[in-house]
């Protein structure tokens, strides 16, 4: 008799099927909303970018989140930086290598990996100064939510800096996020306490700025040092 999945390898599959699925209609939605333009003010007024950073986007979907970045590096005058991108979904890595011929990021590395199985990442994956991860943990069991971000911090530098974008809580959330796209939703003290027990020492909640202010009503944005 054949073993049943896990509950993690039902949910990777379950996400992988949703987005394999709604690629295109994942890209329309979120620039619908102006998501990455949000996501490039944001950078642009961050204050831990600098130059010569090695990034890494995990969860990088389509690439709005690294090409977010990249842009806003580009604008600062704070390049070259060297990226590395994985996503679950290889439907979603090749809409985001199309984007790549017209919007290229030079030295920039993307490979298929579960965050629940980094292991499957290449050995040089390591030491970064920057992790960013855009919109996908919420697609993870609540449960398993520390042990990915122990994960992802394990691959920072000791001085390293994550940034994390995930989907909160709310009544109006609950309709769009939840049920439209089958993902959790997080209030602040849960991921306080994720976070924590990952082992992140500082911890600090920011804002998507400006005109740009609406997208707070979708996510919160923590901003966690090793």
């Amino acid at each position: 008799m054949l073993n049943s999945p896990s509950p993690a390898r039902r949910s990777s599959q379950l996400v992988r099927g949703l987005y394999s699925a709604r690629a295109r209609l994942y890209d329309g939605f979120i620039h619908l909303l102006r998501y990455p333009q949000g996501l490039q003010r944001f950078f642009e007024q961050a204050d831990f970018l600098r130059s010569d950073l090695k990034v890494l986007d995990a969860g990088c979907g389509t690439g709005a989140t690294t090409q977010a970045l990249h842009a806003a590096l580009a604008a600062r005058h704070l390049l070259p930086a060297r990226f590395a991108a994985f996503d679950l979904t290889p439907l979603m890595l090749s809409r985001f290598r199309a984007t790549l011929a017209q919007h290229p990021v030079p030295d920039l590395e993307i490979v298929a990996a579960d965050v629940l199985a980094l292991d499957q990442l290449p050995a040089a994956w390591q030491d970064y100064d920057l992790i960013i991860s855009a919109a996908m943990l919420e697609y993870l069991p609540k449960a398993r939510l520390a042990e990915a971000l122990a994960g992802l911090r394990h691959r920072l530098k000791p001085d390293g800096t994550f940034v994390l974008f995930i989907s909160q809580q709310s009544i109006w959330m609950k309709w769009l996020i939840r049920r439209w796209w089958h993902a959790n939703l997080y209030t602040r003290a849960e991921l306080e306490a994720g976070l924590e027990q990952a082992g992140f020492t500082t911890r600090r909640f920011a804002k998507f700025p400006g005109l740009y202010g609406y997208l707070n009503w979708w996510g919160h944005v923590v901003i966690a040092r090793r």
